[in-house]
């Protein structure tokens, strides 16, 4: 039996290490790949795109998957200069030369991907009277999901010279503008009071911790500086918002999309009233997030909390975890769960796959990012020692291992995750270490992480739910309108914010701009995926405490990729997520964790025993 271990082995990197890529942003390898990309890609068009009996010939379309899935494998339209020059954009936002050198890439991708993209387009254009055919040949069968998928996008599909003409507009009519105001927000510096006393300019992730801070003046001084970052840039929003809104609207009209959100259900493979459902479920039950806050505000002893101090802690959460100690926290975890998981993890630090510590010019927040199946992933974190950060690294290096037991199992064609179901394996992870760090503690420390494992639970759910009718009223108001106001977007965005969060929050001064900051409202009805995904992965987590075993089944659903519907692999797991009647068991899990939060909290009189 191998001797298990907390300690990651190799050596711990902080930052980034994308030699697997290229050893520098000059690395004269970068021209060499796009050479050979160039070749690849178009020994691939020019074999298929003059001919059409592979749409007709089942074993012709299997050779021709087989050569595409190759492709996809080892390049695709950008390979590693792509993914280098975006991941280097990422820790050095404003860095002139590296845009640069990306939008070239990006020109070169967009390229192409334009004349490459008949092949997906042709085969959506296979008659229905001919996918069952399809389908059912043996030789196809492991391809056999990646065409339903095609096959389901195809009604909402144009013309090869359509689709091309969206191809090239989106990078201009979209993804400048959503970059220009990420790319503002991260200039921005702010002087504000630290945790000991001083002042300093910091960088807006920085303020954005300062902003829980459980020093009122901390994080009031934060909130100030945040809200002039803000202000500073919602002019600029107002614009940046009502032009992809505008394109949003002329790429629907002309698809002949019935409804804004669903090209996001037919991409993450779920049925729209699958999602419907979830929403309905969620906001019909808005009063477990109201009855926290008023919860929270009778614990930090007033009426009301204001807006931005609805996320500070509840109590002494004061300990504080360095980097190495969280690797270690996090392993130990992730080794009790299954062995494989932490040796993907002591991988993933000896090969420098985090990036750690905020600084100046890197992107806010945290993510886990994957391009091909070929190229390793990468993890950025704002790492400042608070148990919240050990959460995140938990959260996406649940991604992350999700990506490798993928890419143990599948084909390029599968390598990655619906939106749908992608925040499971992320969600299961995070919430098994803070078990384990609830497991040890008294009932002062106790009631503290329950009251933030509950304000985690409501912004997953309760809020992002919000933000998805927000999102929805949005992309209504203004196709009835034709353009929205600064004020009327933050009229709308803080009636939402109010529905979920009830009379116990102020919608304080400023809160009406903080739609600017909300980078998801750009990516388009994507934030019910966090909901789904939390609500599903309490049923895995539930499964597991009752049979470990059943961790073989959970490692079963993170390496399925794209190779089934989320609908299907839930179900062999014993789990309907089209039953109205699943969320509301996992929105049940929800309160009954408010209930116990509020019996301690009575047992320890910290509150009096009137009910909410």
């Amino acid at each position: 039996m191998t001797k298990k271990t907390d300690k990651p082995s190799g050596a711990v990197h902080a930052t980034w290490d994308l030699r697997p890529l290229f050893a520098g942003d000059d690395d004269p390898r970068i021209e060499k790949q796009k050479m050979e990309i160039r070749k690849r890609s178009y020994a691939f068009i020019n074999t298929w795109k003059g001919r059409g009996d592979y749409l007709k010939d089942p074993a012709l379309l299997a050779r021709a998957l087989d050569g595409y899935e190759r492709w996809m494998r080892d390049c695709g339209t950008d390979g590693n200069p792509g993914y280098y020059f975006w991941l280097r954009s990422q820790i050095d936002r404003n860095n002139t030369d590296l845009k640069a050198k990306y939008n070239k890439i990006e020109e070169f991708s967009k390229k192409i991907g334009n004349d490459i993209q008949f092949f997906h387009l042709r085969i959506a254009k296979i008659p229905p009277s001919l996918q069952k055919k399809f389908l059912a040949y043996g030789g196809l069968r492991k391809y056999r999901h990646f065409l339903e998928r095609i096959f389901a996008e195809s009604r909402y599909l144009l013309s090869e010279p359509e689709e091309k003409i969206m191809n090239l507009k989106s990078t201009t009519s979209y993804g400048n503008w959503v970059r220009m105001t990420s790319d503002f927000l991260s200039r921005e510096e702010r002087r504000v009071l630290l945790e000991d006393g001083s002042a300093a300019m910091k960088p807006l992730p920085e303020i954005l911790s300062l902003m829980n801070s459980q020093r009122r003046n901390v994080r009031d001084r934060a909130n100030r500086a945040f809200n002039d970052i803000l202000v500073n840039n919602v002019d600029i929003a107002e614009i940046e918002i009502n032009s992809v809104l505008a394109n949003k609207k002329v790429d629907d009209e002309i698809r002949s999309v019935p409804r804004p959100d669903l090209p996001r259900h037919i991409s993450d493979d779920v049925e729209s009233s699958t999602v419907d459902a979830l929403v309905s479920a969620v906001s019909g039950r808005f009063s477990i997030s109201r009855a926290f806050y008023k919860l929270k505000a009778e614990l930090m002893g007033v009426k009301r909390l204001r807006y931005h101090e609805r996320n500070v802690e509840y109590g002494k959460i004061d300990r504080r975890y360095p980097y190495h100690e969280t690797v270690r926290l996090v392993r130990a975890v992730f080794a009790g769960l299954d062995p494989q998981f932490a040796d993907i993890y002591d991988k993933f630090i000896s090969n420098g796959q985090f990036d750690v510590y905020p600084r100046k010019g890197k992107s806010s927040g945290a993510f886990c990012v994957h391009h091909l199946i070929s190229q390793p992933t990468y993890i950025l974190l704002n790492h400042t020692n608070k148990l919240a950060d050990v959460l995140t690294l938990a959260h996406e290096l649940g991604h992350g291992i999700n990506n490798e037991l993928i890419r143990e199992k599948q084909h390029s064609l599968d390598f990655g995750t619906p939106t749908s179901t992608a925040e499971v394996a992320s969600t299961f992870m995070e919430d098994f270490v803070l078990r384990e760090i609830l497991r040890r503690a008294d009932d002062e420390l106790r009631l503290s992480i329950m009251m933030m494992k509950l304000k985690d639970d409501v912004s997953t759910i309760f809020r992002q739910i919000a933000c998805y009718r927000f999102e929805q009223e949005l992309h209504r108001a203004f196709r009835d309108k034709g353009y929205l106001s600064k004020e009327e977007i933050g009229r709308l965005f803080r009636e939402h914010m109010a529905d979920y969060m009830g009379p116990s929050v102020e919608q304080s001064a400023g809160s009406q701009n903080w739609w600017v900051y909300w980078s998801h409202i750009r990516q388009f009805f994507y934030v019910y995926s966090y909901a789904s995904g939390l609500l599903i992965s309490k049923s895995l987590q539930n499964s597991v405490h009752r049979q470990p075993a059943f961790i073989s089944k959970v490692k079963g659903f993170l390496s399925a990729g794209l190779s089934d519907s989320p609908k299907n692999i839930f179900s062999a797991l014993g789990i309907d997520i089209s039953d109205p009647g699943f969320w509301n068991k996992g929105l049940d899990e929800v309160e009954v964790l408010l209930q116990e939060t509020r019996a301690l909290a009575q047992k320890m009189k910290k509150i009096t025993g009137r009910r909410a």
